[in-house]
């Protein structure tokens, strides 16, 4: 017999319910977003009345999940990007000298004086010593500030290979430490560009990365690709350095240890500083736009207590000696030490912009990328190709749906019609997946939805037409139905398993669009499924039980 018990058909009446009332935004989509930005704009701290406002156009009871349009529908801009990792192996290096200073200075009797050499190679650190013989003793203490590999291939590893040439100690990184050097830039880079956009408030990029040393970025809604390089493309490496001395001579070579950088504000100035900082900008916490006691733009900022502690003891040993404050290798402000600056926190000053301190303070918040990028590839893409692609998009799909409507009603009669209002149901229920889950809709993903439109009515054509030859053997209505259902459930659920394989290993293996499409995909499997077995079994149960009749065509 014919029955669905109580709890199922409440089930799957909340479920469509549900389904229906997570896509009710998509509905909205303008107000909605407008709703959206406000409130994350009060809840970053700008509670304005206009933002009030926009914010009191969406009911708050109602979800306000959106179905976010990718780059080829919004328009924005595409950037790939190479990360320079070579950088940071020199950079190390430089960081490890006042270490291997120390250690050899110790060992003085022995090495004799030392000296810092010039390197041919990028991520060498070259020491001459004085006393040759000690070359042994010099390359034992150097050893000695070897560090395990902190990776999982390096396991076993040390950082640092030491070796001796004539009266050279040449330290080295070793090749397990600059593989795990190259994943740990890799994933600062993108983490770090990922923060930075987040803080402009975009929605929904795409930042992953390519093959070995390569970053895709996407930005949905920004003005151009220009624009999104002025936000990312900046390294914002903040460093606190000691002045040797100023000069205007730009060819003053500065000695080993120190390196010639010039002034941000004024032309033709340059400073002498030692190469290695006291603190890095890696050591913020925080770094806010603010006022100085003239009331000219600049940035307030605090360190992490290890960079507190460091510059707390820095100016306490050092009141009265100018101190340079380097952001991208310029220097940005050099005040004089005038008192002990416990706390960790100070200002930055300089000839800014209200818009230049805020900007500036949202990178240094972002942390500094710890390599250059070389930008490969740039494309901005208007609105306009965005919106063609999208009305082209609304009218694959009208027609599409039009198309298996009409289809159905004329092979199926009554059933067709049942079909057709489970298929509505079913796009109403991908799009409250998508908004449920925050997707991203692109071309390839509209794609997926108008190849599920095709595909939602094949698992009622495989039941009806069951039912159909059930029919034939003079069976009842009811019993027709039923076996109808039965018989062919067993295809449905072949069919749809391996389409769903094939989407899941799409997502898997395939980035960006590929993925688009998968998503749209796999969910329209999943709900096709879940209207053809139910739903539209549901509706023809009630209609059979109102209307009983004695015979019935499909």
């Amino acid at each position: 017999m014919l029955q669905v018990d109580l709890w199922k058909r409440v089930l799957i009446w909340m479920t469509v319910a549900v389904g229906l009332i997570l896509a009710t935004p998509n509905v909205f989509y303008n107000r909605v977003e407008v709703r959206n930005d406000a409130v994350k704009a009060i809840d970053a701290g700008f509670d304005t009345t206009e933002n009030r406002d926009a914010a009191a156009t969406w009911p708050s009871f109602l979800p306000s999940g959106l179905v976010n349009l990718g780059l080829d529908l919004r328009g924005g801009a595409h950037l790939l990007a190479e990360v320079q990792v070579e950088e940071v192996y020199e950079a190390r290096m430089e960081a490890l000298w006042p270490e291997v200073r120390d250690v050899l200075r110790d060992a003085r009797d022995t090495v004799g004086t030392i000296r810092l050499q010039p390197s041919p190679t990028k991520g060498e650190l070259r020491v001459k010593i004085s006393e040759p013989g000690g070359m042994d003793r010099a390359m034992e203490l150097v050893r000695g500030l070897a560090q395990p590999v902190v990776s999982l291939t390096g396991a076993g590893s040390t950082d640092i290979v030491v070796r001796g040439e004539d009266d050279v100690v040449v330290v080295s990184l070793s090749e397990a430490e600059q593989q795990a050097m190259d994943n740990r830039t890799m994933q600062q880079s993108l983490e770090i560009i990922r923060r930075r956009i987040d803080e402009v408030g975009t929605r929904e990029p795409t930042i992953q990365r390519q093959g070995f040393d390569r970053i895709l970025i996407q930005v949905p809604g920004i003005g151009s690709a220009a624009e999104l390089k002025a936000i990312i493309g900046t390294t914002a490496q903040l460093t606190f350095q000691p002045v040797i001395s100023r000069t205007t001579d730009a060819s003053e070579r500065p000695g080993a240890g120190n390196e010639l950088v010039p002034a941000l504000d004024d032309e033709g100035v340059f400073y002498i500083l030692e190469q290695a900082p006291v603190v890095t900008g890696e050591e913020l916490t925080n770094a806010q736009p603010a006022f100085d006691q003239n009331g000219r733009p600049a940035v307030n900022f605090s360190f992490n207590p290890s960079g507190a502690r460091k510059f707390g003891d820095y100016t306490a040993s050092n009141i009265g000696s100018p101190f340079a404050i380097v952001l991208d290798n310029e220097v940005i402000s050099a005040p004089v030490i005038q008192s002990h600056i416990p706390g960790g926190s100070g200002i930055i000053t300089g000839n800014f912009t209200v818009e230049e301190s805020t900007h500036l303070a949202v990178l240094l918040r972002a942390g500094a990328l710890p390599a250059k990028m070389v930008f490969l590839e740039e494309r901005t893409i208007g609105p306009e190709l965005g919106q063609d692609s999208i009305d082209a998009g609304k009218i694959a799909t009208a027609v599409a749906f039009v198309a298996v409507l009409v289809f159905m009603a004329l092979s199926y009669g009554l059933f067709g019609v049942f079909a057709n209002i489970a298929l509505i149901l079913n796009i109403a229920l991908i799009f409250g997946l998508l908004s449920l889950i925050g997707a991203t809709l692109t071309l390839p993903g509209i794609a997926g939805i108008v190849l599920t439109v095709g595909m939602a009515v094949d698992a009622n054509v495989l039941v009806f037409e069951r039912i159909r030859e059930e029919l034939r053997t003079a069976k009842g209505p009811a019993r027709a139905i039923e076996l109808g259902y039965e018989k062919a459930l067993s295809a449905i659920i072949d069919a749809n398993i391996t389409t769903f394989i094939t989407a899941v290993i799409l997502y898997v293996m395939g980035s960006g669009p590929v993925r688009g499409f998968a998503i749209t995909l796999g969910f329209g499997i999943l709900t096709s499924v879940f209207t053809a077995i139910f739903v539209t079994r549901l509706l023809i149960i009630i209609w059979f039980e109102r209307r009983r009749p004695k015979t019935i065509e499909v």
